[in-house]
């Protein structure tokens, strides 16, 4: 005999199931798992929110990389040891790595001071002379915009040591913290004029100028002497100012230049002190800031020629100057 659960059939023109209890009980069920479902999926959700998980992320996450792997910049895994990484929350790890750190001016004795350095004449001035013979105003008189120099008799030019010693001389102030201008590198067919070359220490407010030169006079003269400003007041020029303190920086190239190089003060002129005072050199008679000239010897002596054709002794030359421009500005 078939057992049948399902429930009889409702009495005709009965309007309510005697089963009515059980309806109300599957019913009540449905409506309990419907309302549970959403609550689950809204917590399947979340946890999926706080994990990071996503629909394609569905294995465990591995574990971090030891630090020696770890996702650094560019920049900070070539960073030297000790090196510290910009901790600036406004600049990514990308843009600190592509811009590179601004080098750090030097520091030393001459921090802030200004120093011009002008090479004497051109090597261009050979080629050059209806330029530079034309004549300017010295404020005394006037004369040659500029001149050749003189050379070697195997013929190195004084144009070629001038440069040569004055970028030496430049890198040695530069390491003492001394910002340096030089009123030319050969980077002009010819000159600059005189007048020119003092307006550039003028304008650059110098603590110190110094033209280097080389002198070219007979054999057997030998030996460096400074020239100083002699006091003139005549038309633009006016060293009033800078008589003492011009003399005082000659005296300072003076004795280092001779420790440092070995070389006496000339045999020729100036009494033995490597001391000249002169009027007729419009790159001091227009000179505003303390300012000499130095002839570092006499290329027509051969063994002064000797000296300043070896690269080592023009080290020792811009050095013995450097030396004695840091002693001038209290360094």
């Amino acid at each position: 005999m078939r057992k049948d659960h399902s429930p009889p059939p409702p009495e005709s023109g009965s309007s309510v199931s005697p089963d009515r209890p059980w309806f109300t009980r599957r019913s009540t069920l449905v409506v309990g798992v419907a309302a549970l479902a959403p609550a689950c999926l809204a917590g399947w959700v979340l946890t999926q929110v706080m994990t990071g998980a996503g629909p394609d992320e569905q294995q465990p996450r591995p574990a971090p990389l030891p630090a020696s792997h770890s996702a650094l910049s560019p920049g900070q895994r070539d960073a030297k040891p000790g090196a510290t990484p910009s901790q600036s929350p406004s600049t990514s790890p990308t843009a600190a790595a592509s811009t590179p750190a601004a080098a750090a001016p030097a520091k030393g004795s001459l921090t802030g001071r200004t120093v011009v350095i002008d090479p004497g004449h051109n090597t261009g001035n050979f080629k050059h002379t209806d330029e530079i013979n034309q004549q300017v105003d010295i404020g005394t008189n006037r004369k040659e915009c500029d001149t050749t120099g003189t050379t070697t008799n195997s013929g190195y030019m004084e144009a070629e040591f001038t440069l040569d010693v004055s970028q030496r001389l430049r890198a040695a102030l530069e390491a003492q913290g001394a910002k340096v201008v030089l009123t030319h590198q050969a980077d002009r067919p010819w000159g600059p004029c005189i007048t020119e070359r003092a307006r550039i220490g003028n304008e650059a407010n110098a603590d110190a100028v110094v033209s280097v030169h080389a002198d070219g006079v007979s054999a057997g003269s030998r030996g460096f002497h400074i020239i100083l400003p002699a006091k003139v007041k005549s038309g633009a020029a006016d060293t009033a100012k800078i008589v003492g303190p011009s003399r005082e920086l000659g005296e300072r190239i003076a004795g280092n230049f001779a420790r440092t190089t070995g070389s006496a003060p000339a045999n020729y002129l100036g009494g033995g002190t490597g001391l000249v005072v002169r009027d007729d050199l419009g790159g001091l008679n227009l000179s505003t800031r303390p300012k000499v000239f130095i002839e570092c010897g006499n290329m027509r002596d051969a063994k002064d020629a000797a000296q300043m054709t070896s690269p080592e002794w023009r080290q020792k030359a811009a050095q013995g100057i450097a030396d004695g421009i840091v002693g001038f500005l209290g360094g």
